[in-house]
């Protein structure tokens, strides 16, 4: 079984594999550690990764990037709105609130959702896995940041189903590199925890986690993030400052222009790199717009001046961080810089200066994620044995649930409350269920909602879940547990429910056994190795999950000595579950197809390229042969036509047959090689034959001499047998002989009549003919007369075996001799 990680950043992937000796990140096409996560649409098929980033240039508009930042959010996101602005290619409202990217692909103009698109880069990414490891690769784990929302997290899940991956988990991108850094540290103290703060500065968000680590254990202590601030705003704010200065210096507007856009913002990438090491950089672009060539300086004290907006944000994350780890900058032992934002001086100096030590870089900062997810892979894997590490996650949000609750006059038809409890607190572990009592008369509603939006600027609710039908036998208030998960992903949903009805039988116990018998409902919930927390009935009753008038405790805090027993009777209720946003089960499966079908299309054109390719190889090889070795081999006549034929194909390639199926590729490759294999044939021949001779001479020479020697090794053969040896070694030099000067009358451009085959076939015939009479065994020699006694004598036996030193031994009966055999047997 694979083991694999997978980093999707915002502009490259990076996939790491679990091998025996540790984790590798594998190289791709081009033998790049980093994949670029972008979908290129042509008029016959897509290009993924390096072959879209190759193409991209020339096609903006149907390159489709930064994927991450458009998954599961609405269309009318503020955020989104201002990634929007950037990007190239068109991206409209869909019917149901959220982006659609549009695209030119197979001649018309189509619609993808994000998550397709995230998940045509995901089968990219596991087909550069697989052909590394050469297996199928299907279970992984995925790096998400720490804000994606439960949508976002909900819509990664379905890109990687539609791919054809089954995630083990959603890891937060920090809590992998956390995991990767902690796993090798063979120094982590034993009782006294290690606080390390992780910074990562990615593309387009900063995240900070800061973990305590101990012996073989991982605990995150707090996160905090700012989704838009990373390296792109740096590009950015240089992109804009180097347009103003070409629309004033050279009359241009490159913001009027999606290539020449493209071209300015990879320059100001570049330039971004050049001044993390030098003080000033220069920047030259070559026609960038109107056959305009442009020239651009710019000192790094200067970028520094006017990316100081974004570098004042650079602080609040950390603070927050700290705060809700409720740590100083003393409690801090070391912070770990990643991402390629973290280049910046700047930034670093910031850093420095408010944790009072530099921050170290232990780690590959594109590669730390992709490592920490395989290796989180391998620990869920049962394939993999692996360093006994434990990591303790947190959740960044609190979730709550949300019903509607109604007071004694409700029934009179007042109007009903809403009411809510939160169930998974912020930093609550993940991991976790939680369960809780409600008593209703019949079906109800449950809405899963986040209790605080203000971090997120996402909608409040998540989903909502219908609970039942049911119905109480007494007819009365039913009590119902609701079992509420956060699963390793990160998700929240209400799992399950059950109708709880308590039946009195006649047997009276004790009262211990009362309180037994009602403690095993919490027991219940518990689900393989996640955190049960119940929430008791008490619990619930103050937050509104009982309807006024009720007294859930009542049967628990009965204070008689002795009670009838009470039977518990358990039925699962149906829950139905609707998630806002989310896709859709007949959506998913019209995806799977649809990527499958693209899939398919991409793999015939390749093949259809690679047929081309092969007849077009084929003409410029041939041609050269003709003139070359092949000279000797062909009549001028001949030769003539076959080369005005590879002219006709050549002139056809680039002319007719440029946009040709796979079929007319083949069949025009073989019209070629009916016409040129025989002269290939003709020269292969020629250059094989004189070693295929000298073998059946060399096998011919050995069996006669064999057969003629007075070797004593040979003289139990019949003489018979060797003359027929001797007589088959001379048909076949006969043979070998005739056909020989057959072949040395003939030219070179005629059909041999000395095959390499035939020779190899008369060398098998005599090696099958003479091999059974040379290699007869000798005939045994007559055996020595045995002296009568010997077999009668056992005393030479005992002596030598002394197993048994008893004289008495060799009179014992059977079932001692029994004994003895089974001795050996009870001592093995």
């Amino acid at each position: 079984m694979s083991v694999v990680g997978f980093d999707l950043g915002n502009e490259s992937c990076v996939v790491a594999v679990a091998r025996q000796r540790g984790i590798d990140v594998v190289l791709n096409d081009e033998s790049k550690r980093e994949t670029p996560a972008l979908v290129c649409f042509g008029e016959k098929q897509r290009f993924l990764g390096t072959a879209g980033a190759a193409t991209s240039m020339m096609n903006p508009k149907n390159t489709i990037s930064q994927i991450k930042r458009l998954i599961g959010r609405p269309f009318s996101d503020p955020e989104l709105q201002q990634d929007l602005k950037a990007l190239p290619f068109s991206v409209t409202e869909g019917p149901d609130g959220f982006p659609l990217i549009n695209a030119r692909y197979l001649g018309e103009t189509k619609s993808f959702t994000p998550t397709q698109v995230m998940g045509m880069v995901f089968s990219n990414m596991k087909t550069i896995a697989e052909k590394n490891l050469n297996a199928a690769v299907v279970d992984c784990c995925i790096g998400v940041p720490i804000y994606f929302t439960d949508l976002q997290r909900r819509a990664v899940m379905d890109a990687a189903t539609i791919a054809g991956l089954h995630p083990l988990r959603l890891m937060h991108e920090t809590t992998a590199t956390a995991l990767a850094y902690g796993i090798y540290k063979t120094d982590l103290p034993e009782n006294e925890q290690l606080n390390v703060a992780f910074i990562d500065i990615g593309h387009a968000s900063m995240q900070v986690c800061i973990a305590g680590f101990k012996k073989g254990e991982l605990k995150v202590l707090a996160h905090s993030f700012d989704r838009s601030l990373g390296g792109r705003d740096f590009d950015e704010v240089l992109f804009h400052h180097f347009a103003e200065k070409f629309k004033t210096e050279y009359k241009i507007d490159v913001l009027q222009n999606a290539r020449a856009c493209l071209r300015l913002r990879a320059a100001c990438e570049k330039l971004k790199k050049v001044l993390s090491a030098n003080p000033e950089a220069p920047m030259n672009i070559e026609c960038l717009m109107d056959d305009k060539d442009v020239r651009g300086f710019i000192k790094r004290d200067e970028f520094e001046q006017i990316s100081a907006p974004i570098l004042e944000r650079v602080k609040k994350p950390l603070e927050k961080a700290l705060l809700e780890a409720k740590l100083t900058v003393d409690n801090i032992y070391a912070v770990e810089v990643v991402g390629s934002g973290s280049r910046v001086p700047a930034v670093i100096k910031i850093l420095t200066e408010f944790f009072g030590k530099e921050p170290r870089r232990t780690m590959n900062a594109s590669e730390c994620v992709s490592k920490g997810c395989a290796l989180e892979c391998a620990i869920l894997s049962p394939t993999f044995k692996v360093k006994e590490f434990q990591v303790q996650e947190s959740f960044p949000f609190s979730i709550a649930l949300t019903w509607q609750g109604s007071s004694q006059e409700s029934q009179n038809g007042n109007v009903e409350n809403q009411q809510s409890t939160i169930v998974f607190p912020k930093g609550n572990p993940i991991p976790s269920v939680k369960a809780l009592t409600f008593y209703r008369t019949g079906t109800f509603t449950v809405d899963v909602q986040y209790a605080d939006v203000s971090e997120l600027q996402a909608p409040a609710k998540i989903s909502t879940y219908t609970i039942g039908p049911f119905q109480a036998t007494k007819g009365e208030r039913a009590k119902v547990k609701v079992k509420a998960r956060l699963n390793l992903h990160g998700i929240v949903s209400v799992e399950s429910a059950q109708l709880i009805e308590e039946e009195e039988v006649d047997i009276p116990v004790t009262k211990e056994a009362t309180k037994m018998d009602t403690d095993k409902a919490p027991a219940d919930v518990a689900s393989g190795n996640e955190t049960d927390v119940n929430m008791q009935d008490a619990n619930v009753a103050e937050n509104g999950a009982t309807e006024t008038g009720d007294k859930p405790v009542q049967m628990e805090t009965d204070t008689k000595v002795e009670a009838p027993k009470k039977k518990v009777k358990k039925s699962n209720i149906p829950v139905s579950e609707v998630v806002y946003g989310a896709m859709l089960p007949a959506d998913m499966q019209k995806a799977v197809e649809k990527e499958f079908e693209m899939a398919l299309q991409d793999r015939v054109m390749e093949e259809t390229k690679d047929k081309k390719n092969a007849v077009e190889s084929y003409v410029y090889e041939m041609r050269n042969k003709l003139y070359d070795k092949l000279q000797e081999f062909v009549t001028e006549s001949d030769k003539e036509a076959l080369i005005g034929k590879l002219q006709e194909t050549e002139d056809w390639l680039y002319e007719d047959g440029e946009d040709e199926t796979k079929g007319v590729y083949v069949a025009k490759l073989e019209e070629l090689k009916k016409i040129g294999d025989p002269i290939e044939q003709r020269y292969k021949e020629h250059t094989e034959r004189g070693s295929f001779v000298d073998h059946l001479v060399s096998v011919i020479t050995s069996y006669r001499q064999a057969a003629a020697s007075g070797d004593p090794k040979y003289e139990h053969i019949d003489l018979n047998d060797k003359q027929k040896v001797l007589n088959e070694c001379s048909e076949a030099e006969n043979w070998l002989r005739e056909k020989t000067q057959q072949q040395g009358s003939l030219p070179k451009h005629a059909d041999p009549v000395l095959l390499s085959s035939d020779i190899r076939r008369k060398a098998e015939a005599i090696d099958r003919a003479c091999r059974p009479i040379m290699s007869k065994p000798k005939p045994a020699p007559p055996k020595a007369a045995t002296p009568p006694e010997a077999p009668h004598s056992p005393a030479p036996e005992q002596q030598a075996g002394s197993e048994n030193p008893n004289p008495k031994a060799a009179d014992s009966n059977d079932n001692s001799d029994a004994m003895e055999m089974e001795k050996p047997e009870a001592a093995a």
